[in-house]
């Protein structure tokens, strides 16, 4: 995995390696798990790279750097007129992934409402704008990361289960730095 950036020896770094081959076959919505800083992007952009949407976008949101309102423009894009500044439509980052990968970075910093949208959306494969009425069908694989535990969020309703259980099809954990140190250079 070396030549995806991916550094490990490791035992359950090279197990980690393995799994990502063997699943990039495949279609499964994927819940990557981590410390902050272990490469839960780096294992995402290998299971695009090794995948059968390789040749297509991949799309990365970190969702804990945008505010609600601003994480659903960028999420599904907004039409002309949606608010004040909205002087022109835009393509969200589901729209532009299409036929893609979309990877949803600390998805555990999303709140309820997007949240919901979201859920909408991987479960009827298609979304409105902001300030739309046209459905927009897409075709995307799923990627989603977290720093935080999602079912300590989903058990206070901070996180919706709904959605956890919808990302968690199959969940691949990064092990933390300090239990591979030969990562570090």
């Amino acid at each position: 995995m070396d030549k995806l950036g991916i550094i490990g020896r490791s035992r359950a770094m090279l197990e980690l390696f393995d799994t990502v081959k063997r699943l990039a076959r495949h279609q499964s919505t994927v819940l990557i798990l981590g410390e902050s800083g272990t490469g839960k992007e780096l294992i995402a952009r290998a299971l695009h790279s090794l995948g059968p949407r390789r040749d297509g976008p991949f799309m990365a949101v970190n969702c804990a750097t945008l505010a609600e309102a601003l994480l659903e423009s960028e999420l599904f894009g907004y039409e002309r007129g949606a608010f004040t500044s909205a002087d022109r439509a835009k393509e969200g980052v589901m729209e532009t992934a299409d036929g893609g990968t979309l990877f949803l970075d600390e998805v555990n910093e999303m709140g309820l409402g997007c949240q919901a949208k979201l859920l909408r959306a991987l479960e009827r494969r298609e979304f409105r704008r902001v300030g739309g009425t046209r459905k927009i069908a897409v075709n995307i694989h799923l990627l989603a990361a977290s720093n935080a535990n999602l079912e300590a969020l989903v058990e206070s309703r901070r996180f919706r289960a709904d959605l956890y259980y919808r990302l968690k099809v199959v969940t691949l954990t990064v092990p933390p730095l300090r239990d591979r140190k030969d990562a570090i250079p």
